[in-house]
């Protein structure tokens, strides 16, 4: 036997049969057709309904998985909800590092006391804080900040994990520069600048062997290990040469300390940064192209050649200058970008996270370098360096299980 179906208020059949299945039409006369009072609601001043801008909204919010849309005026900026947490969670590990670097050491200093020191109070180890271990603690952040964000720059061009300064030649050209200083007795205050005009120049030619065909990855970073061999090689030709005392100190330079350093190579490092900001800040939405062929970039109206030279002559810029304030500090730029990445689960190296790994990596081979043979003290680039070779190591075994 058949049974009529209902007829809503409005005369529409019901074809559901239950009552409030089909609800009340709202003021625009559209029915809402799921019953629940306010699933419809009134036309905006467009005529677009609310429900249409919840429905767009929830389609928009399925692609955006992980991410939030941040509107600051007319700016609007996409975050990755992930890399916020890891980069709170890196600046809590790294404020910590500092804390406990201060306080290690001769004479131990309780964490209390440098809170409070840091803090303005007046204690007894005011001049062992802020004398004797901020200056070098303050710049061993900087400075593997500074590499962080170098090393993301160029691996991201290069779009190779094993590219960094040290790997294409940056590092070599600061590193010839700054041992013709020392061996040739130059002042002490002109090795610095002699390292950057180096490792500068090294850009210079690695730019004119690896900018034909608009900067490809590989070209790039066949260059710049050929750039990297050539000045290696020059390095050890001039030590051979030059006076024993001095070819030791070129040789402490080359391995990369922080020790009797300070304010000075610190303030020269993030007045560096802190110049190119808005190149850093155009550099972190530039990065998210870097993915693209040439052809894909260029359809979407971007200029991928000089997006490249651009990313690339800032992030060797960094390197060079970091590079001569504190010597070849080998693999922070190499592992930082990487570890940051897999950290936040991201296609590229994010470039805050970068910095802050990088600066959390720095400070703590330096105080490893301090503490852990004292009274003898290791240079930074050692601890580096053996965090860097296993790091390598990983790097290649990964890349041959993927190839298998």
């Amino acid at each position: 036997m058949t049974t009529a179906r209902p007829s809503d208020p409005a005369g529409v059949t019901n074809p559901s049969g239950l009552s409030g299945a089909v609800g009340p039409a709202d003021p625009a006369g559209v029915t809402n057709p799921s019953g629940l009072s306010g699933a419809v609601g009134p036309a905006g001043p467009a005529g677009v309904s609310v429900a249409a801008t919840a429905a767009s909204t929830g389609a928009g919010d399925a692609r955006l998985a992980g991410r939030s849309l941040l509107r600051i005026g007319p700016v609007s900026l996409l975050i990755r909800r992930r890399a916020v947490l890891v980069a709170a969670v890196l600046t809590v590990l790294l404020l910590s590092a500092v804390v406990l670097s201060l306080s290690l050491g001769t004479p131990y200093v309780a964490p209390a006391d440098v809170l409070r020191a840091l803090s303005g109070a007046d204690t007894p180890y005011d001049l062992v804080v802020f004398d004797l271990r901020l200056p070098r603690v303050v710049l061993a952040a900087v400075a593997g900040a500074a590499f962080g964000v170098a090393g993301t720059l160029i691996q991201s061009v290069a779009r190779n994990p094993l590219a960094s300064p040290d790997v294409i030649g940056i590092t070599q050209g600061a590193g010839l520069a700054a041992t013709v200083a020392l061996t040739s007795g130059m002042a002490a205050v002109l090795v610095a600048p002699t390292a950057l005009v180096g490792g500068l120049l090294a850009a210079v030619l690695l730019f004119a062997l690896g900018a034909r065909h608009g900067l490809a990855a590989q070209r790039f970073v066949l260059a710049g290990v050929a750039v990297a061999f050539a000045f290696r090689a020059l390095t050890e030709v001039v030590m051979l040469t030059a006076d024993p005392i001095d070819g030791l100190r070129a040789q402490i330079w080359l391995i990369g300390t922080l020790a009797g350093k300070g304010w000075t190579e610190a303030a020269w490092i993030a007045g560096t940064l802190l110049v190119l900001l808005p190149v850093l800040a155009w550099a972190g939405w530039a990065l998210n192209s870097t993915a693209l062929d040439d052809d894909t970039a260029r359809g979407v109206g971007l200029r991928p050649v000089a997006r490249r030279i651009g990313l690339a002559g800032t992030g060797v810029l960094v390197a060079a200058m970091v590079t001569a304030q504190v010597g070849a500090v080998d693999f922070v730029a190499l592992v930082a970008p990487q570890v940051a990445r897999r950290l936040v689960r991201a296609e590229r190296p994010p470039l805050v996270c970068a910095a802050l790994l990088g600066a959390l990596l720095l400070v703590l081979a330096d105080l490893a370098g301090r503490r852990l043979f004292a009274p003898t003290q290791l240079p930074a680039g050692v601890l580096t360096a053996a965090i860097g070779g296993p790091y390598l190591i990983f790097l290649l075994l990964r890349g041959r299980r993927r190839s298998s």
